[in-house]
């Protein structure tokens, strides 16, 4: 498909009308300014046939995948073969969907000619989460006198993905990924002397006798006494809530109509990114990690290993994750973690329990597994909720009202937090800025006092 420019307008009214007058006022050479106008669209259609076959000479090359990151600037690479003797300038685009933002709308590329293949880059920005098809690319390309552009699609197979950003959270906590001992600033010293059995050795004056061997030293006739080694390798597996309550913003909107500072995360978007880090975070400590997500039924199960293939597949399941508007069924997650986890591990709820029903689900079935597992319960606090007092004076009757409507739900809470407690299961109120950091200081305490 061909369009006119600029110049085709601009030459038009520059040859056409004023000749045509000539052969009105001028009959005896009327058959030059005809012959001279048959001769300009001539040579406009064969510029237009040239812009034509220009075109159908170039073709674009994009990669089958390219991996972004939310917010953070990436590029793509695709190639560009133009089949003509010529160079050709070719203008390419796409139908962007919103949540892919490129750094400029077309892209423009002069091509030389010859068959040869040249690369260039093209700076896209991920503004929310998930994969996105391109199935199609247009481009244009300008006929050799300008007097047209020609314009075609191709077909392509290219799927982006937009994955979560991890920066601010490394950031915060880039003590843990040094290479300077366990816990990156300092070795991690651990309290006790280990819980995993090692070896028998004969026994020592000073030996516990909680740690003779009974049975061995009756067979050898002289004491044994068992040994113990810390335990390096553990279980981690982080159960992430992705129910009707996930989809909250992380923080309250101010009241002048701005934007939150978190630039409208949800409590999901905080939910992700601490599940990738703690899995980071248990790679650097020798531990494997594990995934569970959930809303009314277990949307993604990867059990718990280590490496980067391995994060790679969590990555891969929770990119996609979307808050759902249904209640989470706790009796099933339950059961299933029950079912699933064979081994002793530490398993992080990071889940929303402001809800008297669904609280009341979770009390009941918690039961199942907090005795054969270490249980951590995380979460976000929202805002507006504290006690009374602790807060700015209220300056209207709807303060005082909202501030009560907090101190209320903080109180159900910790009433939430001593049930919990009675059963041995920690539960924690972090807040918005703080809660990937509390939970990885949470998972570091487990390691260090060795409660695996």
């Amino acid at each position: 498909m061909i369009h006119p420019q600029n110049r085709l307008l601009y030459w038009f009214a520059l040859i056409v009308p004023p000749l045509a007058f000539a052969g009105t006022f001028f009959a005896a050479g009327a058959n030059l300014p005809a012959g001279a106008v048959v001769l300009f669209v001539l040579i406009a259609l064969t510029d237009g046939a040239l812009a034509v076959q220009r075109c159908r000479g170039i073709r674009a090359s994009f990669p089958a995948l390219v991996r972004l990151s939310r917010d953070k600037e990436g590029t793509v690479e695709f190639s560009l073969e133009n089949a003509g003797k010529k160079h050709a300038a070719v203008r390419i685009g796409f139908a962007f969907p919103d949540a892919v933002v490129p750094g400029r709308e077309e892209f423009d590329a002069e091509v030389p000619g010859g068959g040869a293949t040249h690369t260039f880059s093209w700076p896209w920005t991920g503004r929310a989460r998930g994969h996105y098809r391109f199935d199609r690319c247009y481009f244009e390309t300008a006929s050799p006198l300008g007097f047209w552009s020609a314009r075609a699609s191709q077909a392509i197979a290219m799927e982006v993905r937009v994955y979560p950003n991890l920066a601010a959270e490394r950031k915060t906590l880039a003590a843990y990924f040094l290479n300077r001992g366990m816990a990156g600033i300092h070795a991690q010293r651990q309290i006790g002397q280990g819980r995993e059995f090692e070896k028998l050795r004969e026994y020592v004056p000073g030996d516990s006798y909680d740690h003779v061997h009974w049975k061995a030293t009756a067979r050898r006739s002289r004491p044994i006494t068992k040994v113990f080694q810390i335990e390096r390798t553990q279980e981690v597996y982080v159960v992430v809530d992705a129910s009707r309550l996930s989809a909250r913003p992380s923080r309250r909107a101010p009241e002048d109509g701005r934007k939150p500072e978190a630039g409208g995360e949800t409590v999901l978007e905080r939910y992700i990114n601490t599940a990738l880090i703690v899995g980071l975070i248990a790679e650097r400590q020798g531990d494997a990690f594990g995934l569970v997500a959930f809303d009314s039924r277990v949307r993604h199960f990867v059990k718990a290993k280590s490496g980067k293939a391995h994060f790679n597949a969590c990555r891969d399941a929770l990119y996609t994750l979307q808050p759902r508007t249904v209640n989470p069924d706790f009796d099933d997650l339950f059961a299933f973690i029950g079912e699933r986890l064979r081994r002793r591990a530490l398993v992080i709820f990071l889940t929303g329990l402001d809800d008297p029903v669904l609280a009341e689900g979770f009390l009941k079935n918690v039961a199942v597994v907090d005795r054969k597992h270490v249980v951590l319960v995380n979460m976000m606090k929202p805002d507006g909720m504290q006690g009374l007092f602790s807060g700015p004076p209220a300056r209207s009757l709807d303060d005082i009202y909202r501030d009560l409507a907090g101190h209320i739900a903080l109180n159900d809470l910790l009433e939430i937090r001593k049930r919990l407690r009675l059963r041995g299961v920690y539960f924690s109120l972090p807040e918005h800025d703080k809660f990937c950091t509390d939970v990885v200081a949470q998972y570091m305490t487990v390691k260090q006092r060795q409660l695996l």
